[in-house]
């Protein structure tokens, strides 16, 4: 009997383990410099085969292409300019660095311009230069498929978890 029970209740940790372990929260990954100048690297990605979702942790980028709920995405960096500060420019005509990936159904959507569609208001950290407003999935398909806007993409198991627009005057 004792047998037993000892048996029942290690099943049972071993269950709940296993339970908290999928429950856990997407890790903390190292944030790229914001207005870096150089393409972020993925060294285990194969751009060669067909477009697929970029490996785990944060790329700064943008998105190019919403279809459903997929999104296509490349990286980007800030080039800097004679007149102007700068702006984010992606890789070059021809180049595949690009990525899909579905986006999760409870991605957290950090806007830089409010939660409407069409953007509007300034909702940004002056610190950082990032959006600090949290709005909904719809939202963030809907402004990402009208145009591109520079942002922090945040990539888990395969799934964008996280998008942190960047704002640039």
């Amino acid at each position: 009997m004792r047998a037993l029970i000892a048996g029942g209740a290690a099943t049972a940790v071993a269950l709940s383990s296993g339970t908290a372990a999928e429950a856990a929260s997407i890790p903390k990954y190292k944030a790229p410099k914001v207005f870096g100048t150089t393409f972020q690297a993925d060294p285990q990605h194969d751009f060669t085969k067909h477009i697929s979702p970029r490996h785990n942790g944060i790329l700064r980028g943008w998105i190019t292409y919403v279809g459903g709920t997929t999104a296509e995405y490349e990286p980007i960096k800030w080039k800097k300019g004679e007149m102007t500060e700068g702006w984010f420019v992606g890789p070059p005509e021809g180049n595949a660095m690009a990525y899909s990936s579905h986006v999760a159904k409870k991605v957290v959507f950090l806007s830089a311009y409010g939660c409407k569609v069409t953007p509007g208001d300034l909702t940004v950290s002056q610190a950082t230069a990032l959006g600090a407003k949290k709005c909904s999935r719809g939202v963030l398909l809907k402004r990402h498929a009208k145009g591109r806007h520079p942002s922090l993409i945040t990539v888990y198991r395969g799934e964008i978890v996280k998008v942190q627009e960047i704002y640039t005057p």
